[in-house]
């Protein structure tokens, strides 16, 4: 089984390694350009048309906007951005913080893209509820079902390893670790609160997480601000560590540069998922009139997940100065980095904040994986059977280990990202025309505003 579980690795860092990330990056950039800095010129637009009231109820699709994003956020705040944060940070240095929020940056265009062409593509199925993501794009836009088919097999799979088992597996042995409970005890209460909201579909799940997804981060996020606050002479001086160790002589000198570059875009991917075509998913369900209207929302989720969320993660762990000499790994290194400054009550804020994201991390991958299963089997008559085995895997994961099942959950979420990538570059002069559509309805928008 050891062997067995090396070969995975193996597979996996090739999989992840320089060429998929050149590819992520570089489609972030291009579309970045073809689509006229949408990230940057559109910001403060998606941001009021996220949190806004006045949503489009009454267009076609199951949830509102704020809800698509939620769910969204739901599966993509998670482990990376307490864990993999700090794997960066060991494995790079502070320097990879800064390609971090550079490929997020860039991924926000590629979030954005992968929105308009969900919505754009998506259909109805037989009980009127909207389906669409990558594999709908691939085939109905690309005209190349065998990628879209593709996508699905990968995604369905790595729902339940990334999306599922790895998540429980954390939360359990967290809980363990800081609380005493164990772990089979916690697993139980994930399965049961799994059951309780993902039985119900996305409407049931678009409820919990607007609701969810909101509380938990605005926890994470006052702990780091507090941290920040009263260590506020720290602060710059972290934020000059972190830009003078991304590209500064010293690592050039260091010949770690391409380190530091890779293991940033790595964990700043796997926790924003920008490219990797889960996210669709959920955008396709959004009631929208304009696919540029959830594409602007959805690039949002990229911002609050990467540029802030983790920030917070990142600049705390490096405030603390625990990361050098590699004695502390992963969650120990944020939690050891927060009971810096907050004693005993900084691992507890930690757990709590993984406990949070990992369990909405389960929810909304539930999602993605059963439409990715719906799509392969061609009716939603069987979701309720991956559904139930979603919930027992679950509890399996919580107190099994897990080395094969992350291994070979790895391997399936970065094969994800292939097809769905070749479905970006294929048809961005799709998303470039919606993108013009959506500048023209928001100019028109203030011409009205302005006449009344």
């Amino acid at each position: 089984m050891q062997g067995f579980t090396d070969f995975l690795n193996e597979i996996s860092g090739l999989v992840w390694g320089p060429p998929l990330l050149i590819l992520l990056v570089g489609t972030g950039i291009y579309l970045t350009f073809r689509l006229g800095l949408v990230q940057f010129s559109l910001t403060g637009y998606s941001l009021k048309l996220a949190f806004s009231r006045n949503q489009d109820n009454k267009s076609k699709g199951d949830i509102s906007h704020f809800q698509s994003l939620m769910t969204a956020m739901a599966a993509t705040v998670g482990t990376g951005n307490i864990v993999g944060v700090a794997t960066a940070v060991v494995l790079g240095g502070p320097g990879a913080i800064f390609w971090m929020w550079l490929s997020a940056i860039f991924g926000m265009a590629t979030k954005y893209a992968e929105a308009v062409l969900a919505v754009k593509y998506r259909v109805q199925d037989e009980d009127g509820e909207m389906s669409g993501g990558p594999m709908y794009y691939l085939e109905r836009g690309l005209k190349q079902k065998w990628l879209g088919v593709l996508f699905a097999l990968f995604g369905a799979i790595a729902a339940f390893g990334i999306g599922n088992m790895v998540q429980s597996n954390s939360v359990s042995d967290v809980v363990q670790d800081t609380f005493s409970i164990p772990t089979w005890v916690t697993g139980i209460a994930l399965t049961i609160f799994t059951a309780l909201v993902i039985l119900g579909g996305i409407k049931s799940i678009g409820k919990v997480t607007a609701i969810f997804v909101p509380f938990m981060a605005a926890f994470y996020l006052l702990a780091g601000l507090i941290v920040m606050i009263l260590n506020f002479d720290l602060v710059p001086s972290a934020f000059a560590t972190i830009f003078s160790l991304a590209f500064g002589n010293e690592a050039i000198a260091g010949g770690v540069i391409g380190a530091i570059i890779r293991y940033g875009v790595a964990r700043g991917v796997f926790s924003n998922e920008a490219g990797l075509g889960s996210a669709p998913i959920a955008a396709a369900a959004a009631k929208t009139d304009m696919p540029g209207r959830q594409g602007l929302v959805s690039m949002t989720q990229v911002l609050i997940d990467t540029l802030i969320i983790c920030s917070i993660t990142g600049v705390t762990i490096v405030m603390a100065g625990l990361y050098e000499g590699g004695d502390l790994q992963g969650g120990a290194l944020t939690s050891a980095s927060f009971e810096y400054f907050l004693g005993g009550l900084g691992p507890i804020i930690v757990t709590v904040g993984l406990i949070f994201f990992a369990s909405s991390t389960i929810i909304g991958w539930s999602y993605y994986g059963e439409k990715c299963f719906q799509y392969l089997v061609g009716t939603k008559k069987f979701n309720v059977f991956y559904r139930l085995l979603f919930v027992i895997a679950v509890m399996v994961g919580s107190v099994a280990t897990l080395d094969v099942v992350w291994a070979f959950s790895d391997v399936m979420n970065g094969l994800m990202a292939f097809p769905n990538l070749i479905g970006l570059l294929g048809l961005s002069g799709v998303v470039a025309y919606e993108t013009k559509r959506i500048r023209e309805k928001i100019k028109e928008e203030k011409a009205q505003s302005k006449a009344a």
